[in-house]
């Protein structure tokens, strides 16, 4: 089994990859491009661990929803207009994989990498605050709510359990907050968390067991041979390893070309706003459908996320989207104004959005020690243990509990 892992990325995926690699007795070296103190794509999402979204990006319909979505700029999808070969093979890619007949390959996957996750989280061992009190999926329309009742019945034959709800049943089961819906998609064995938190505990858990982080380190290029990696070079010298794990986020798209590996990627930015205090606190965390927000409780704040602006590489706050979200959620939850916003300061993160709804995940054919984790889009922290426990096992040689094939680094090559 090889000794010594480099993992590339200190985020959500790359500190579960080391901690499961540290765990099998693995001397780590992690490399970070950005300061210990850090406020990348891990830490500002909705904290949610959701078996139910088996459903992958790339769906059909949504290239119509896109389009439709797309001229309003307050609305929860944005791509900015660009001549970029990258941005149009992407598009290209997404529109082929829109399909029913690729749905049904990936939601099963989907399903057993989720359900893994939410196992790997409970197995972990360490106190991040989770909280198993399931996810409603809010509807304001009725004809919303028959829509996610006809997903609720494939979460269920899946073996995902769902419960379909009126409003009086939204209400009773989080009488804590105020609701304004016709009713909801229940599902209980979904979970959230504080994101800051769970990392915080992972990188205090990865130094007890040895594990080195390089902060503030470049990636400058790679030293091969016979297609092996034998060093990565970076801006604080050659860094050498048995093994090398690419899980840099929306970054690992340029890596891979170094590389010559062709990885479609394009970064999704989202955006969440944080309420200390807020007027009401829900037990559970919920989506609300028609907005695609997120709503989540954590240590007793409020936070509430949304958006897909893909505009490049670009962490800039665009206003008129942070009001869509503020707008969007008092209209769900009537106890609050868009005021009780005014002094948050809003926050965004690049999500790796591969074009078929599916990450990378397993090793390339490319190089004979490379495997590579990343593309999870909005699902990184509730992928990020079992994405960890797979990467971990491929390392040692052992055949993984998940099919892999529909995440293949090499699919679009």
């Amino acid at each position: 089994m090889p000794t010594h892992i480099t993992i590339l990325g200190a985020g959500v995926i790359g500190l579960s990859t080391a901690l499961y690699c540290a765990r099998r007795g693995m001397q780590v070296t992690i490399i970070e491009r950005s300061a210990a103190q850090r406020d990348g794509c891990s830490f500002g999402n909705a904290g949610m661990i959701v078996p139910s979204h088996f459903i992958p990006l790339a769906a059909p319909g949504m290239v119509k929803l896109g389009l439709k979505w797309m001229w309003n700029p307050e609305s929860p999808f944005y791509i900015k207009p660009r001549l970029d070969a990258d941005l149009l093979s992407w598009g290209l890619h997404f529109w082929k994989a829109a399909t029913k007949q690729r749905v049904a390959a990936a939601a099963p996957v989907l399903r057993d990498l989720s359900l893994l996750s939410r196992q790997c989280f409970e197995e972990i061992g360490l106190d991040f605050g989770l909280v198993k009190k399931g996810l409603l999926m809010l509807c304001k329309q009725q004809q919303t709510l028959d829509e996610e009742a006809h997903m609720a019945a494939q979460a269920n034959a899946l073996g995902i359990p769902a419960e379909v709800l009126d409003a009086r049943a939204t209400d009773a089961l989080d009488p804590s907050v105020t609701m304004n819906v016709c009713g909801s998609v229940y599902f209980p064995k979904d979970c959230h968390l504080p994101p800051r938190r769970f990392i915080a505990t992972l990188e205090t858990e990865l130094k007890r067991l040895g594990t080195e982080f390089l902060w503030e380190t470049e990636v400058l290029g790679f030293d091969t041979e016979h297609g092996t990696l034998r060093g990565i070079q970076t801006s604080k010298g050659l860094v050498e390893g048995d093994e090398v794990v690419l899980c840099g986020g929306v970054w690992s798209a340029e890596l891979a070309k170094s590389l010559q590996l062709k990885l479609p990627m394009q970064a999704g930015k989202g955006y969440s706003l944080t309420l200390p205090q807020p007027k009401q606190l829900p037990e559970l965390c919920s989506i609300c459908t028609e907005a695609r927000l997120a709503v989540t409780p954590m240590d007793g704040a409020l936070r509430v996320g949304g958006t897909m602006e893909m505009a490049g590489i670009d962490e800039s706050i665009t206003q008129r989207r942070v009001r869509g979200i503020t707008r969007s959620f008092v209209s769900y939850f009537p106890a609050f104004e868009e005021d009780d916003f005014a002094e948050v300061k809003p926050w965004s993160g690049l999500r790796p959005v591969s074009p078929d709804g599916m990450p990378y995940i397993g090793r390339t054919q490319k190089w004979k020690n490379l495997t590579l984790a990343t593309g999870h889009a909005m699902m990184g922290l509730s992928l990020a243990p079992a994405t960890g426990q797979i990467v971990s096992d491929l390392i040692a040689g052992e055949k993984p509990p998940v099919s892999l094939d529909l995440m293949s680094p090499d699919r679009f090559a």
